[in-house]
């Protein structure tokens, strides 16, 4: 038993990560990160959750959630930027804690973020579904009732078929290489958030102050509708605006001056996603009650041809289905990095860590690509918004924990930090308090499954991982 235990608290020597992904091309600039970073903070989430989170929690009061989940993302934020400026290895928290804490703790981070990033994947292509659907409808055109929507036999609809084939087209643009990724990133993320401002303009002209009142419903006993309860009900669903900030972490390996660079990408991205969200959000409950909103995929649209704007509205939806494609790129990209990482590390078969001769890891890519295409044309858009939250709140507490590990390294076996979270030892307990807190808020669904996922992860390490794990061969 003593033996298991030491062999759990095995931590990675951080110069086999730098010799592995000396294979991956740096490439990536400030701009490109907080272009994909803000692809994917300013992506489906913008265009969808604020509808819905005001139907279901908190009323016209949904930009309060956001802030609210901008401090406890930004607290996380500082966390990473100092990681990731001491360790700039593909793969973020799960790379990270491996290498402070050990390899079981991190395969735990990581299976966290895969959860994270399957969920997303799935949840950002079926928010693009809604957007390409309504596009069409708009001109009359109609898919068969059963390829419209996740599984659902109450409803008759049983696949959705435009998610399965967005994932698909962006798994074959990014098997391209990172740095054409890059480029078509920052163009539609430019765009997109253009269209953005001009929602807020023209949609401005469309509100209604009384939509507002009273800003914060009382709070419904028995249900997570009005109120603080409401509030954090609501923070804990739009937490999944966030995973941006991993998806930024996961391409470290990939970054010119990482030191530098990944600080400026983190804090940026926060900075421009909370200002556009709060603005959008408060904009779409002006225009229309929010209990309009419910179980509405695509408000924002809704609400432009609802109040006669018409061309605005639709192209919206153009740039919301060309947009949410930078979502998907940005959160595939970091996900195919992660199963990278696992490979690379021997906890998954050992030939989903090669890289082709584009410097891609190219059967990661697939893999997911392929896993994701099942799981978001199967499961309902809102079902899989409120489990994504749960596996970015685990890696954040673990990489806020992590820097109590880490500060007494740097300078010694590990660089000095370009950036240091501030107000050290006090900022990094509070910012894993603050994402327990919310994940506490999360429904009873999604820590069950989240618990249901961990068991699965348990069993694939000690079946599979603890025996293959490239640790072994350095110890013997």
């Amino acid at each position: 038993m003593k033996k298991l235990i030491k062999r759990l608290f095995l931590k990675q020597n951080p110069r086999v990560y730098e010799e592995k992904d000396a294979q991956l091309t740096p490439s990536l600039r400030t701009r490109d990160l907080i272009g994909l970073g803000t692809g994917m903070v300013v992506g489906t989430a913008i265009f969808t959750l604020p509808g819905i989170v005001a139907a279901e929690h908190t009323g016209p009061a949904v930009p309060l959630a956001f802030i609210v989940a901008a401090i406890g993302a930004g607290l996380s934020a500082l966390a990473y930027a100092e990681t990731s400026s001491v360790l700039p290895f593909a793969g973020s928290a799960f790379s990270w804690i491996n290498v402070l804490f050990g390899e079981f703790f991190g395969w735990i981070a990581g299976w966290a973020l895969l959860a994270e990033y399957f969920i997303s994947v799935a949840f950002v292509a079926s928010g693009w579904s809604a957007y390409m659907q309504g596009f069409l409808g708009s001109f009359g055109i109609k898919l068969p009732h059963a390829l419209t929507g996740g599984f659902d036999p109450h409803t008759g609809s049983y696949i959705d078929i435009l998610a399965a084939f967005a994932i698909l087209i962006v798994g074959i643009l990014i098997s391209r290489g990172v740095h054409q990724v890059s480029r078509i990133e920052n163009i539609i993320v430019s765009v997109k958030l253009l269209v953005i401002l001009m929602f807020i303009v023209v949609g401005a002209t469309a509100i209604h102050p009384q939509n507002y009142v009273p800003f914060l419903p009382a709070h419904q006993p028995g249900t997570t509708f009005g109120g603080w309860q409401g509030i954090l009900a609501g923070t804990a669903q739009i937490f999944i605006a966030y995973v941006g900030f991993d998806a930024i972490a996961a391409n470290t390996a990939e970054t010119i001056n990482p030191q530098k660079t990944m600080p400026r990408g983190l804090i940026g991205t926060l900075l421009l996603g909370t200002g556009f969200f709060i603005a959008v959000s408060l904009v779409l409950v002006g225009m229309f009650k929010y209990s309009r909103y419910a179980n509405n995929a695509e408000p924002a649209a809704w609400a432009l041809r609802q109040s006669g704007h018409y061309i605005t509205a639709n192209l919206l939806s153009v740039v919301a289905i060309v947009g949410i494609f930078s979502a998907l790129i940005a959160i595939l990209l970091a996900s195919s990095r992660l199963i990278y990482a696992f490979g690379r590390d021997g906890l998954l078969p050992k030939s989903l860590g090669q890289i082709d001769d584009k410097h891609v890891p190219n059967h990661a890519l697939w893999m997911i690509t392929f896993l994701a295409m099942i799981l978001g044309s199967v499961f309902p858009f809102t079902f899989l918004a409120t489990l994504v939250s749960a596996g970015t709140l685990v890696a954040f507490i673990f990489v806020s924990l992590g820097i109590y590990a880490l500060r007494p390294r740097e300078g010694v076996d590990l660089p000095e930090a370009q950036f240091k979270m501030p107000l050290y030892p006090v900022l990094p307990a509070i910012s894993a308090i603050f994402s327990a807190v919310i994940f506490w808020g999360l429904n009873t669904d999604a820590k069950i499954l989240m618990v249901g996922w961990f068991v699965i992860g348990l069993l694939i390490y000690f079946i599979y991982g603890i025996r293959h794990s490239i640790i072994n061969k350095e110890t013997h």
